[in-house]
C-alpha cells in the first residue's frame, strides 16, 4: 500500500524496529519552482489507510510550517537482507532510519550525510542521552544521525491464549523455566506454539543474543581491532539448550521454523504463538499492520538468571540522511526529522498535536519505549498526551515492573549483523535437527565471525 499523496514508484523490501524502502535521489533536490524536496520513510509496506492517513497529515501539516520544503513519503523497511543492496545502489529515501548499531560502520563507510551543524543547533542537542547519541557520531564526534527511538527486549504474550490454556494473563512468566512450563501448557490446550523465537534474516542471532544475556552472556569482548568474538559462550549455550527441550522435548514450539521480524508478527497477531520475544515498541506494529487485538495483547519483562551479568538487552534506530544530500536538502532533513520524531517528545504543543493526529486515526500512542534523553524527559511527554494513551497500560505494566532495576546493555559493536547472521544458522539447525551438535555449531560460528571481525 503506497500514501496516496506521493507515493514513489519503487520497490518494498523488509524491515526490523524501523522500515526501510528506496527511493528518489538527491538529485531531485531543487525542482524549478524554488523549493527543496526530500524524500522520507514512511511507513511500512502494507500497513494500513489509517495510519498512511495520519502520517500524510503530518506531512500536511509540516509543509504548511514550511512552504520552501515538499516532502514525499516512501514506503520503507529495513531488511538486513536487501539493505546493503540498497544503499550502494542509491535507492533509499534520503531521510530513512537504521538500526543504532548500524551507525558506526555506515559512518566509517562515507554512507551517511554529517549533519553535525544542523543538529548542534537544535535547542534540545544537549539534553540527549550521550551513550545513544554515540552511536552516530565518529570518533572526532562528528554526528551523521538523530536518535529516533530506544526500547528493551520483552515478552509480548497473547492473553488469549494464556486463558485457553488455565493460565492467568495478568500472573506471566518471571523466569525461563515458567516460560517453558507455560509454553507446554499452551501447546497442549490449545494446538498453537506456546513458545517461537525469531530464526532468519539476521533475527534469529538478534534474539539468541538477548536471551544470552538474559542468562549473563556477551557475544564480544574488547573493541575495534581487539575484539574477541565470544558467542560460544555458555550462556549461548544455555540458550539454545533451552530452545531444543522446548522443540524436541516439549513439542511447544509449533511445526513453522523460519520466522523473521515481520513474519513472526503476523503469526503472533493471528493467535498461533503464545510467547516470543521482541522489542518492547512492536504493539504499534502489531496493530498497524497485522491488525491485532489489543485486548489479546500482554507485555512482560524478558526473564533473567540469577547470573551477577545478566541483564535486559536494548536497542533502537537512527534517522540519517543520505551521503548525496546537498546543504539544503540537510537542512530539510533535520528539520523534518525534529517535526516528525523527536520535538514530540521535548515540546508539550508538538506531543499532543501528533498523539491527537494518531488517536484520531485510531493508531497506538502510549507504546513502552526507553528514553532517548532521560527518563524524566519521557515521563513528562507521557503527561502532556496522558488523554490520547490508548495502549491497554494495565496490560503492558508487567514490563517496566519486571525491569525496574536491572542492567540494561547495548547489542554487540563489531561485526554486528555478520554475528547475527552466523547465529541464524545455527538457531535454525536446533530447531529443524534433533541431533544438531551444538558445541560444534557455535564453535564453527565463533570462528567465522572472528575470521570477518581479524579480517576488518
Amino acid at each position: 500500500m503506497k500514501s496516496p499523496r506521493k507515493a514513489i514508484a519503487i520497490a518494498a523490501v523488509g524491515l526490523a524496529s524501523a522500515g526501510l524502502l528506496s527511493a528518489c535521489s538527491a538529485d531531485a533536490g531543487t525542482p524549478d519552482d524554488g523549493k527543496v524536496r526530500i524524500s522520507v520513510a514512511s511507513l511500512i509496506p502494507g500497513t494500513e489507510q489509517a495510519a498512511f492517513d495520519a502520517f500524510d497529515a503530518r506531512v500536511a501539516e509540516f509543509e504548511e510550517l514550511n512552504p520552501d520544503i515538499d516532502v514525499e513519503p516512501v514506503e520503507y523497511e529495513w531488511k538486513a537482507t536487501t539493505f546493503t543492496a540498497q544503499l550502494a545502489g542509491g535507492t533509499l529515501p534520503d531521510v530513512f532510519r537504521i538500526p543504532l548499531t548500524d551507525g558506526r560502520t555506515l559512518i566509517a563507510n562515507g554512507q551517511l550525510a554529517d549533519l553535525t551543524t544542523q543538529v548542534e543547533a537544535l535547542p534540545y542537542f544537549d539534553q540527549f542521552n550521550p551513550s545513544v547519541l554515540a552511536t552516530a557520531q565518529d570518533d572526532a564526534g562528528n554526528i551523521y544521525g538523530i536518535p529516533r527511538e530506544a526500547y528493551a527486549i520483552g515478552l509480548h504474550y497473547n492473553r488469549d491464549l494464556f486463558e485457553q490454556a488455565g493460565l492467568d494473563p495478568d500472573d506471566p512468566p518471571t523466569t525461563w523455566d515458567e516460560v517453558r512450563e507455560d509454553a507446554k501448557a499452551i501447546a497442549e490446550k490449545t494446538g498453537q506454539a506456546g513458545y517461537m523465537q525469531m530464526t532468519q534474516s539476521n533475527t534469529g542471532g538478534w534474539q539468541t543474543t538477548a536471551a544470552a544475556v538474559s542468562r549473563g552472556g556477551r557475544m564480544e569482548e574488547g573493541e575495534g581491532d581487539t575484539t574477541t568474538v565470544t558467542l560460544d559462550n555458555d550462556a549461548t549455550k544455555e540458550t539454545l539448550e533451552f530452545l531444543k527441550e522446548l522443540r524436541w522435548t516439549d513439542n511447544s514450539m509449533g511445526s513453522n521454523f523460519l520466522f523473521d521480524w515481520g513474519t513472526i508478527n503476523q503469526a503472533f497477531a493471528a493467535g498461533q504463538i503464545g510467547m516470543y520475544t521482541s522489542g518492547s515498541d512492536i504493539f504499534t506494529s502489531l496493530t498497524r499492520e497485522n491488525n491485532l487485538d489489543p485486548a489479546i495483547y500482554g507485555l512482560a519483562a524478558i526473564p533473567i538468571t540469577d547470573s551477577p551479568d545478566a541483564a535486559i538487552m536494548g536497542g533502537g534506530t537512527l534517522n540519517v540522511v543520505s551521503a548525496k544530500a546537498t546543504d539544503e536538502q540537510k537542512d530539510a532533513a533535520v528539520k523534518w526529522i525534529d517535526f516528525y520524531d523527536v520535538s514530540k517528545l521535548v515540546d508539550q504543543d508538538a506531543a499532543v498535536a501528533d498523539a491527537k493526529i494518531l488517536a484520531d486515526q485510531e493508531q497506538a500512542v502510549g507504546t513502552p519505549a526507553l528514553p532517548i534523553f532521560d527518563q524524566a524527559t519521557l515521563d513528562q511527554s507521557r503527561e502532556w498526551i496522558a488523554d490520547y494513551i490508548n495502549v491497554p497500560q494495565d496490560q503492558v505494566s508487567y514490563f517496566a515492573e519486571g525491569n525496574e532495576g536491572r542492567t540494561l546493555v547495548g547489542e554487540p559493536t563489531v561485526k554486528t549483523q555478520e554475528l547475527y547472521a552466523a547465529l541464524d544458522t545455527v538457531v535454525q539447525a536446533v530447531l529443524t535437527d534433533q541431533n544438531a551438535d551444538i558445541d560444534a555449531l557455535l564453535a564453527q560460528a565463533n570462528s567465522d565471525v572472528q575470521a570477518l571481525v581479524d579480517a576488518g
